[in-house]
């Protein structure tokens, strides 16, 4: 009996394995023609200027002659390029690498795109990295064979922002070359044209003296149905990773790490999939579904299906895991079922294991964690709590790849709990930032949880004590942790990180706009800007290392913070390494690295203190895109946002007085330890408070500060809906997608897959309007053309027949913007208990394919609360906007919008 059932599963498994990777028996015949398949030879335009992470705002010069998609091939044709000898760009064509037409069910082209003529050397050299990125387009064929009848196919575009396959657009693409969210298409034989956007980025791709972009085009067929995601890896699939699931911790007979598990699901149907029933194949495992089933998958997308296991010992044997997910499509009553496959490996106790968890969207996540090892220098005693010790990756690393993995293998002894969050994908989502960091702070909750899973006796956590160390991207982490968490914080360790984004691969070569509209959209990038918030990091000691001859994050990125450190009235030590480049084995566990954290580590670690050690003097800084804490001060409003807010704290010696100053404050909370003092003032208004609790202080319309607590409520912009667009990313329980407009449901799903694409995001797509704002904890972003978006009294944009109208209530001032040249508006609007609702907003279909692109997606775009352009912004870019700017703590238009 159990023969016969490992020789089914076996057979079932070979089945997959043969759709997964594209292959089988019949594609060792040389005679058999592809179904499919990609043009060899490609057309391409360009290159053309582009500013880093710009080409969300359009951009795009060609935009002034209809669009790329509006030209045809003429080698006689020239255009305008700021780039190119007298100033003119030429059509040429490029050799795609097509994959082996005998794999019948998979079909590629690769493309290397350079423009060698370009005098690349002399642009760096005036104007540094950012002279290497440029934009252009490629334009190739799709061939489906004649007689086999319309081909459902996913299409997956690495390294691509859009692309448009017969005239239609695609935006979001696959940038970082992801793989999770592939795009699918219903083709009738024939020839069908595709043209890609051609976007080069430093981040990505590096700062090459031949700076080409390296683009993978893959399209599979899928024979319309209902398909579990494999991530591709080495150019291949395994087969046994579409299930994500902790590992089996001690041996074969012990348990998951954690119970929590998630199989992602895409319909290549054309018809909605109802999944009515997830099964583990096991007899001895039981899977429950974290969301209540029936649940719907629209035709096209891509979702992530949650869910728990428990097993009875062993959870694997000879064979693997098999999840079994029931569905029928559409009012059908046919169930069909499809398959993922797993097979988590045995760790022991003490290695680094993988445990997954809760990202606070409800999607799962995991993290790697190492428990304090029995050689750890750990106090001896019952009630231990050893502190976390937080190792953030760089980019593009997956947390449980043995580069990470076992990147502090070297130091067995310290006594910390050990965490490789991954930020939710290989790039920490928006580079450990709101969506990427909610993702550390959930792995660090789970830690209480391991511990009652797998039965551990050994020391305790102290979840709210971290030592924060990272490497690249990580580093850069790093300093996000450190001016943001402060409070949080023991040490720290930056390891080769650029200091943020915007010094990084700067803006240098985005299109000249007006500093007025430059300026909103880089404030909303406040919260990168971490050279500006460093006296938060007052107190907390830190290391910094760098490679000296490092070319991948230049060492003048430690030098700068480490001055400027110094100029914050904080301390840190910075080591230059000799002829060290950016990465080499060992990098994060040289002798002075391993020495700071045993330091810090193996004796106990030094306590947090609510009120400061040095009661003298100490500032809290906040970028206003979230609440800020110090020494428990914690900045809740800013008076303006964009603006950065600050609280100055002195004790006067003398009299014991805590003497408070502030800049661009609407309210903060201060501690119950002000107690100590003899008296507090605020700007010379004494003010008390509370023994318990603390207290909250508002500053009036008068300049006077009031008493938080004796006031019916704060003003109602609070927490989570604190920042700019991205404060989106804080959803506590996923999005939920709402188009009004029937026409805008292509540009529902293609939200929809981006979110996943890039944050690995779960989302609901309805028309049911009412319904979808009721549900409590999602993020709610609704999608509408014309006066399907009713008006509401409370808002300050309201859409009617002929324009749209923003308010100014200060002002008493009604900017009104009629309907034409495809206008779009984009911005964020107050739902109950601090969430939000991004309504997405186009005069016609074109209008709102415009406002779709400035859903938050990529780190590094900067867009503020609210957004109105038209088709200029195309190709001018930000200086195609009409207006942009913020809401204030009473969601009423702030003073330093941008009006035209």
């Amino acid at each position: 009996m159990l023969g016969s059932r490992i020789l089914t599963l076996i057979t079932q498994y070979s089945a997959g394995l043969q759709q997964a990777v594209g292959f089988g028996k019949g594609d060792l015949d040389a005679n058999v023609q592809p179904i499919y398949q990609f043009s060899e030879e490609w057309q391409v335009l360009g290159p053309f200027q582009i500013g880093t992470r710009e080409a969300v705002w359009g951009a795009d010069p060609l935009e002034l002659h209809g669009g790329f998609r509006a030209l045809e091939y003429d080698e006689k044709a020239t255009f305008k390029s700021s780039l190119a000898f007298n100033a003119t760009v030429h059509w040429a064509t490029v050799q795609a690498k097509l994959s082996d037409p005998r794999q019948t069910q998979q079909a590629s082209a690769d493309l290397s795109i350079g423009f060698p003529d370009i005098d690349w050397r002399s642009l760096q050299v005036v104007y540094g990295w950012p002279a290497l990125q440029w934009q252009g387009w490629a334009r190739g064929e799709i061939f489906v064979q004649q007689g086999v009848g319309e081909i459902s196919l996913a299409l997956n575009v690495e390294h691509t922002l859009e692309f448009w396959v017969d005239g239609k657009h695609y935006f979001g693409g696959d940038f970082y070359g992801y793989g999770n969210a592939a795009t699918t298409l219903h083709l009738q034989p024939g020839r069908h044209r595709i043209d890609v956007r051609l976007v080069r980025d430093v981040r990505r791709d590096g700062a090459n003296s031949d700076p080409n972009v390296d683009i993978r085009l893959r399209m599979q067929g899928q024979g319309a149905l209902v398909q579990a995601v494999l991530p591709e890896s080495n150019g291949g699939y395994n087969p046994y990773t579409g299930v994500l699931i902790s590992d089996i911790v001690g041996d074969a007979n012990g348990p998951f790490a954690s119970p929590y598990a998630s199989v992602t699901l895409r319909n290549d149907a054309q018809l909605d999939a109802h999944v009515y029933d997830i099964e583990a194949d096991h007899n001895q495992c039981e899977v429950e579904s974290i969301e209540p089933l029936p649940s719907i998958l629209v035709a096209g997308q891509t979702r992530p299906f949650r869910f728990r296991i428990a097993c009875v010992p062993p959870a694997v044997g000879h064979s693997p895991l098999r999840i079994t997910f029931e569905y029928h499509l559409g009012d059908g009553q046919l169930m069909r079922a499809v398959y993922a496959y797993a097979l988590p490996p045995v760790r022991d106790l003490y290695a680094p294991q993988k445990v997954t968890h809760e990202h606070p969207s409800g999607i799962i996540s995991y993290a790697v964690l190492r428990p304090p090892s029995q050689y750890a220098h750990c106090e001896r005693g019952t009630n231990i709590s050893a502190p976390v010790l937080l190792a953030l990756h760089g980019a593009g690393l997956e947390a449980d790849g043995d580069l990470v993995r076992h990147a502090l293998d070297d130091l067995p002894d310290i006594c910390a709990w050990t965490l490789f969050p991954t930020g939710v994908t290989p790039w920490s989502s928006d580079d450990w930032h709101t969506w990427g960091f909610a993702d550390v702070e959930a792995a660090i909750a789970a830690i209480p949880k391991w511990i009652e899973q797998v039965g551990w006796e050994g020391p305790g956590v102290d979840v709210d004590r971290w030592v924060v160390m990272g490497h690249s991207n990580g580093g850069q982490g790093v300093w996000y942790a450190l001016t943001h968490r402060p409070d949080k914080i023991i040490t720290a360790a930056a390891l080769s990180g650029y200091s943020s984004i915007q010094n990084y691969v700067p803006p240098t070569f985005w299109r000249t706009a007006d500093p007025g509209k430059v300026g909103i959209v880089q404030s909303a990038m406040n919260s990168y800007r971490h050279e500006l918030l460093l006296e938060n990091v007052k107190g907390i000691p830190i290391l910094q290392q760098h490679g000296e001859d490092d070319d991948n994050v230049p060492p003048y990125h430690s030098r700068l913070l480490s001055q400027m450190i110094e100029q914050a009235g904080a301390v840190s030590d910075y080591f230059e390494l000799p002829g060290k480049p950016h990465w080499w084995d060992g990098a994060m566990s040289t002798d002075r690295v391993k020495h700071f954290l045993r330091w810090h580590l193996n004796t106990g670690g030094p306590a947090l203190e609510n009120a400061p050690v040095n009661l003298r003097k100490f500032t809290v800084v906040s970028s206003g895109q979230d609440t800020m804490t110090k020494h428990g001060v914690e900045i809740l409003q800013l008076a303006n946002p964009g603006q950065l807010g600050k609280i100055h704290v002195e004790f006067d010696p003398l009299t014991q007085a805590c003497l408070i100053s502030d800049s661009n404050m609407r309210s903060f909370r201060i501690p119950p330890w002000f107690q100590d003092c003899s008296f507090i003032e605020i700007h010379g208004q004494r003010i008390s408070v509370s023994e318990r609790t603390g207290s909250v202080v508002v500053k009036q319309s008068d300049g006077t500060w009031a008493d938080g607590n004796a006031m019916p409520g704060l003003p109602p912009r609070q927490g989570a809906q604190l920042g700019a667009m991205d404060a989106i990313l804080r959803s506590h329980g996923g999005f939920i997608i709402t188009y009004l407009s029937q026409a805008a449901q292509h540009t529902a799903l293609q939200i929809s897959r981006n979110l996943y694409q890039y944050f690995r995001a779960d989302t609901k797509l309805t028309d049911r309007y009412e319904d979808a704002k009721a549900v409590n904890g999602s993020t709610l972003i609704t999608l509408a053309i014309g006066t399907d978006l009713p008006s509401t009294t409370d808002s300050a944009i309201n859409v009617f027949h002929n324009r749209l109208e923003v308010f100014d209530k200060d002002l008493q001032t009604i900017h009104a913007y009629p309907t034409r040249d495809h206008l779009a508006a984009v911005w964020v609007r107050p739902l109950p208990d601090e969430r939000l609702e991004l309504v997405v907003w186009g005069a016609d279909e074109e209008g709102l394919d415009i406002a779709a692109r400035l859903v938050p997606m990529l780190s590094g775009t900067g867009q503020p609360d609210f957004i109105v352009a038209d088709k200029t912004m195309l190709w001018k870019g930000v200086e195609g906007t009409l207006a942009l700017g913020y809401f204030d703590a009473w969601w009423k238009i702030s003073r330093n919008a941008y009006f035209t």
